[in-house]
């Protein structure tokens, strides 16, 4: 597996934000996959973690795997589908992929699993990949 470039203060990703979630991705057959740990500090109910962590997570694991196969791209629709809650402690499983392209647009998939195998929750993405100005404003905050 190959980690997928990220940039240290994004909230999602990054390792140097401190109030961030501080996942890890990696790309291994065409997909990109992480694993996060639900935490208290990100609760929406008591011992719940709140849904836009879900989604934010959901968000990030499409975009990695546009970023994994070189294309910039910004979010420009996020639907994401709750199925079951996902506790304080429960271990999430995501997958992200291209679903379809046209042109500047890519279409993604994605889902994120509890470890027993039930789907906590699914999403679809519309990402716009970026001009070459905004590009070069990307690929400076990245690392790999």
């Amino acid at each position: 597996m190959q980690e997928i470039a990220r940039y240290s203060g994004c909230f999602v990703c990054g390792d140097k934000n401190q109030i961030g979630l501080q996942a890890r991705f990696y790309y291994q057959d065409n997909k990109a996959v992480a694993e996060y740990t639900a935490q208290k500090n990100f609760e929406g109910y008591f011992g719940v973690l709140h849904g836009g962590i879900t989604a934010s997570l959901l968000d990030e694991v499409m975009i990695k795997a546009l970023l994994a196969r070189g294309i910039y791209s910004m979010t420009v629709e996020l639907t994401v589908n709750f199925h079951k809650a996902v506790l304080v402690g429960q271990k999430l499983l995501l997958e992200g992929s291209v679903d379809k392209e046209k042109g500047r647009l890519f279409v993604t998939k994605g889902e994120a699993r509890l470890e027993n195998g039930e789907i906590a929750a699914t999403a679809s993405g519309k990402y716009l990949q970026v001009k070459e100005d905004l590009k070069d404003i990307l690929t400076k905050s990245l690392e790999s």
